[in-house]
Order: structure tokens, then C-alpha cells, then sequence
């Protein structure tokens, strides 16, 4: 159980870091972002991450530790994806190298709120009602076969995003509102992937939250550090499709348990830890991305 003490505290220091990179954005606006700059800010904000992870186990459990870690590394994927959409929204509307640091901070902070939104509604409703879980489970399910069977997914989701920009720009708004707009709707969109598939990992709100501030703090540096590396990421939407698919069965586990039904037809439902969650999802991403650098070197 985490203490009201340790809720404020940490909620005061990430405040503190997410003002201090608007502040920093808002000041440097009309400025370039350098490689290097890019770069030293994506490590500082990895490191943090994986900082508080250690930190975390020295005044929690083993358990919640791995519950963040598993919870992290697969939010700071899906906001990977997310990041795609980002550049095909921003590139689409040719917003100005000088523009993108403020409209990506701003998206940031719009997808931060959602996810605030999307946690304490899928908490409550945890809380209210456990054969949430079965819900859950198939919606993860289903978004892992269509994302794996969508070979052209990234296609695909420009080509949705350029009619929702189209849309907008008939409407006569001006290149950045509509950004702001599209990377608003995009944000909405990726929670309903990604809370599910968290509350799969942990009911630990704490850990829920945290996991998710921690995913979308520094995506901005990330945007101008990839660059060309996200056109040579091909495989990255399997390797997040078998994580959700595999968090979704999970959850059908575990929501059989919730209402006592421990077997069917004489097969006893397993109960997966997180530590065989936590192998899984680092297999994944570790796989899909050592095979499309081979494949795209090729190239």
C-alpha cells in the first residue's frame, strides 16, 4: 500500500520535472533541437526512469518494482507507436522545425491528461465491477490480431490521420490549431490501448501512474533524436502486437480467478507472474527490433 506521503511527494517532483521541460520548450521555441541536445535529454529522462524503478524497490517490494518496470517498458512502446503518428501529423501539416517543440510538448501534455482520465475511470471500474477484466482481455486481444495482421499499419495510419487533417483544413483552421487537434484525438486513441494493457500488468494505481508520466516524459527530445530510426523500426508493431495479445490473455487468466474458475474442461488456468510478464515483454521488443535493423540494413 503506498502512503499518502509517498503519493505527494511524488507528484511534487514530477511536476516539478514536466514544468521545468515546458518552461525549457517555451523558452526555446524558436530554436532548432540538436542531436546532441536531443540526445542528452532522451538519456537523462531513460535514466530517471529506470532510477525511480530501482528506488521504488528499496521502499516497496521486489514485486511492485517489476510491476513498474513491465508497466513502463510497455507504455514507452506504445507511445513509441504514438510518436509515429506524431511526425506523420506534423509533417503532413508542415509545421515549422521551430514550431514542433512547443506543438509536441503541448500533445504531450494532452495525452498526460487523458491518461490521468482513462486511469481513474479503469480503476474505479476495477474496483466496481471485476469481470472488467474479461472486457479488457478481448479488446487487447482483438487490437493484437488486427495490429499483427495489418502488414501496412503505419500506412494505414497516415492515411487516416490525412483525412482527419483534411477534414480540419476545410474547416479553414490554421496548421497548428489542427496539429493540436489531431495529436489530441491520436492521444485518445492510444489510451484505449494503453491503459488496458497496464492494468494487465499491475492494479497498483501508483505504479499505473507512474508508469505512464514516466513513458511520456521525454518524447519530445525523442521525436528529434530517431529520426530516420522509426522508418527502420518494421517489425516493432508485431513485437507490440504479441505483447498486447499476451497481456490479454493474461487478463482472461486472471479474470477467470476473480470469479472463481480455476479450470475448464479439466485445464487449470494458469497464473502468469510478472516476472514471466517482464521476460516476455523484453523478448519482445528486443527481438522485433534486433530483426528489423537486420532486415532494413539490408536495404
Amino acid at each position: 500500500m503506498i502512503s499518502q506521503n509517498a503519493w505527494i511527494l511524488t507528484t511534487v517532483i514530477l511536476t516539478v520535472v514536466v514544468a521545468f521541460d515546458f518552461t525549457w520548450a517555451v523558452l526555446r521555441r524558436n530554436q532548432n533541437t540538436s542531436l546532441k541536445e536531443a540526445t542528452i535529454w532522451s538519456l537523462f529522462y531513460v535514466s530517471l526512469a529506470i532510477g525511480f524503478g530501482i528506488h521504488l524497490g528499496t521502499w516497496t517490494d521486489a514485486q511492485t518494482q517489476q510491476e513498474f518496470f513491465a508497466g513502463w517498458l510497455t507504455e514507452y512502446s506504445l507511445s513509441f507507436d504514438n510518436l509515429f503518428v506524431f511526425v506523420i501529423i506534423l509533417t503532413r501539416l508542415k509545421i515549422e522545425e521551430k514550431s514542433k517543440q512547443l506543438a509536441l510538448l503541448l500533445g504531450i501534455l494532452i495525452a498526460l491528461v487523458f491518461r490521468i482520465i482513462a486511469i481513474t475511470i479503469g480503476a474505479a471500474a476495477i474496483k466496481q465491477f471485476e469481470w472488467i477484466f474479461f472486457l479488457f482481455g478481448a479488446f487487447l486481444i482483438y487490437t493484437a490480431v488486427h495490429l499483427f495482421l495489418e502488414s501496412s499499419h503505419k500506412e494505414h495510419e497516415e492515411e487516416k490521420e490525412s483525412r482527419l487533417i483534411s477534414y480540419l483544413s476545410e474547416k479553414g483552421m490554421k496548421p497548428f490549431t489542427i496539429a493540436l487537434i489531431a495529436l489530441g484525438a491520436t492521444d485518445i486513441l492510444f489510451a484505449l490501448d494503453s491503459i488496458p494493457a497496464i492494468f494487465g500488468l499491475t492494479e497498483n494505481v501508483y505504479v499505473v501512474v507512474t508508469a505512464n508520466v514516466f513513458a511520456l516524459m521525454g518524447l519530445r527530445q525523442l521525436y528529434f533524436l530517431i529520426g530516420g530510426l522509426m522508418q527502420r523500426l518494421v517489425y516493432i508493431g508485431k513485437g507490440l502486437s504479441v505483447i498486447l495479445g499476451f497481456i490479454g490473455i493474461k487478463l482472461l487468466f486472471h479474470a477467470f480467478h476473480a470469479v472463481d474458475i480455476h479450470k475448464i474442461g479439466g485445464f487449470k488456468i494458469p497464473d502468469i507472474t510478472i516476472t514471466q510478464s517482464l521476460t516476455v515483454i523484453v523478448s519482445c521488443l528486443a527481438v522485433a527490433t534486433i530483426a528489423s535493423l537486420i532486415k532494413t540494413s539490408r536495404k
